[in-house]
């Protein structure tokens, strides 16, 4: 059984179960890698001396264009190069009539975003109403994070948790044609979006909306990391969401020139005409590495350096500033305590302008400056395949460059042919992958995440893979005894049988020895609801048929209903976090409907 859990430039000093800088490359040290390996090692004790600590990404939760509504589905839209940029769906066009046929009326929009499970977090249908669906998201796919991280709302209220959530547009103002009503300035204002998720959660650590326009998630990235360094809250809860509602936001867009004419949003190729806007919500849990690591967490990968600044006086209030994202890249570097050779891939900004990605890359190329014929550094863009999802754009390529580490490969940027003219990289080691790509041997072990604000805030963020040694837990949870079954509660028995059966479906991929932790995960790792069943299985094949069972709506003798209030059971199953399907939300629509 495998544990995962982080590695970097200083994870030695932050875990015992590190093996030590000394153990790298010992296999065929030369004077050049045993030279390598003391700059390294300088570097470690550089970030330490600086307090730098390592956080892992915990938990995560998103939604995307094209469906994507989890990491696995979004890797296979960017492996297989999906542009999911459509035409604006139908129930978006009210109150607003023929405005949208005005515009660039194509982009990355998603289903259902007016539909929104009320009573799960207390919201009234009135209520509801007046309560911007970014608002009803976050909600959402923060729980969603929580149970990707194995911690339960409740565990979440009693702990230090932080909450740092970007957000930047206000279009559903615009679908009350009445006028607001006693709900409205609750369920509308950006501070608000923060503070009825700490509300919800019970959640008592800080909590806030950022708006820096596009680099909004980032940034709250970097604030909860900062948090967590120090020791203003243990668990912290960052991302951003963004929804396309009015179609007002984009016709002032596009009298600026900044929008793809065609809906095709193409980076660093010489057709980039502009961006596509986009939707999306994407939260990330984090907590300190050594304190995962301690919990049994599973890591999806690890954040070793950020950094936030801004472009200061530029050609322009809106204009992009070479110098500043240099200077960006560089903090977050050395906060990481790492140098140029170490970055094998970068997710940029890269939004299709013909003028901004040249800058990007000019400042790249500067801040990861290497030697001729040195270590290539692949380049990347989400927003080739999803749009410009704005305030949740960094959060979600933050989450692309967390799976190219997990799978050590990089995607294909969509629509790439030929390279901008403006752009030269020779001399810089960088490229731009056109197919799917295994991570380069001879590349850094890293990857930097860019994302800049109209608004002239910039930020970037450093991760590392999350390491794949068997820890001291998970030896722990080899040898314990044998698992007699778990708990599995939903809301209501409707869901309480989908649930049953994206289960089933999970046990079925997973390995024997890997059952323990499923048990642990889906009796201590998920908030405790009302409809509850107890399963008695000792292996995963029972469990799998008992679970497949209860999704036909049938009671087999090894479930049992568990009484309301009950307490969990099974208390003595081994601390390990596994990857398991989130809860599968009852929809109802508490969005006004409009007709013309």
């Amino acid at each position: 059984m495998e544990q995962q859990h982080g590695t970097g430039p200083v994870y030695e000093a932050a875990s015992a179960a590190g093996g030590g800088a000394s153990a790298r490359g010992a296999a065929r040290a030369t004077p050049v890698s045993r030279a390598m390996e003391t700059i390294r090692t300088l570097r470690e004790e550089l970030a330490a001396l600086r307090g730098a600590q390592p956080v892992a990404v915990v938990g995560v939760g998103l939604r995307a264009p094209g469906g994507i509504d989890d990491l696995d589905s979004y890797w296979s839209a960017l492996t297989a190069g999906t542009d999911a940029v459509r035409l604006i769906p139908e129930s978006r066009r009210h109150p607003f009539g023929g405005a949208w046929d005005e515009v660039p009326h194509r982009g990355g929009f998603l289903d259902e975003v007016l539909e929104f499970d009320g009573p799960f977090f207390g919201v009234a249908p009135r209520e509801g109403r007046s309560l911007d669906p970014q608002h009803r998201m976050l909600l959402e796919v923060a729980w969603e994070a929580l149970e990707d991280a194995g911690i339960p709302a409740a565990r979440a209220a009693e702990a230090t948790t932080g909450l740092y959530v970007g957000i930047t547009g206000q279009d559903y103002r615009e679908w009350m044609p009445d006028g607001p009503d006693s709900y409205w300035a609750t369920g509308n204002g950006h501070c608000f979006s923060a503070g009825r998720l700490a509300h919800t959660l019970g959640i008592t650590g800080p909590a806030m909306a950022v708006d820096t326009a596009c680099s909004s998630s980032l940034v709250t990235v970097h604030l909860a990391r900062q948090a967590l360094r120090s020791r203003e809250c243990d668990i912290a809860v960052a991302g951003g969401v963004n929804l396309v509602l009015s179609p007002r936001a984009t016709a002032l867009a596009a009298r600026t020139g900044s929008l793809s004419p065609d809906g095709v949003c193409r980076p660093f190729d010489a057709r980039a005409n502009g961006f596509t806007r986009s939707e999306g919500c994407g939260i990330v849990v984090l907590k300190r590495l050594a304190d995962a690591v301690r919990d049994g967490d599973r890591v999806h990968a690890v954040i070793h350096g950020s950094a936030v600044n801004h472009d200061g006086r530029a050609s322009g209030f809106t204009a992009p500033n070479v110098l500043a994202q240099t200077r960006l890249v560089e903090r977050a570097l050395a906060e990481a305590g790492l140098g140029p050779a170490d970055i094998g891939h970068v997710e940029a900004h890269g939004t299709g302008t013909s003028l901004g990605d040249p800058i990007e890359v000019e400042a790249l190329a500067a801040a990861l400056a290497r030697p001729s014929g040195g270590a290539p550094l692949l380049l990347g863009s989400a927003k080739a395949n999803l749009g410009h999802a704005e305030s949740a754009a960094g959060v979600l390529g933050m989450l692309k460059a967390v799976l190219s580490l997990r799978h050590r490969a990089i995607p294909p940027v969509a629509h790439f042919t030929t390279l901008n003219p403006r752009i030269d990289l020779s001399g810089t080691g960088m490229r731009i992958p056109t197919e799917l790509e295994p991570w380069p041997t001879d590349a850094g072990a890293y990857a930097g995440v860019s994302s800049f604000g109209m608004s002239g805030t910039n930020a970037h963020v450093v991760l590392g893979a999350a390491d794949t040694r068997p820890s001291a837990s998970a030896t722990t949870a080899l040898a314990a005894p044998a698992v007699t079954g778990f708990e599995v509660s939903a809301r209501t028995l409707a869901s309480l049988r989908a649930y049953a059966a994206r289960l089933a479906d999970r046990l079925a991929e997973l390995k024997e020895e890997e059952y323990a932790a499923f048990a642990y995960t889906v009796t201590h790792g998920r908030s405790t609801l009302a409809t509850r069943i107890r399963v008695e299985a000792p292996d995963r094949y029972r469990a799998a048929a008992a679970l497949s069972a209860v999704a036909e709506g049938l009671t087999p003798p090894e479930v049992e209903e568990i009484p309301a209030g009950a307490a969990p059971g099974f208390g003595d199953l081994p601390r390990r976090i596994l990857d398991l399907p989130a809860y599968p939300w009852e929809r109802r629509c508490y969005a006004p409907v409009f007709t013309t």
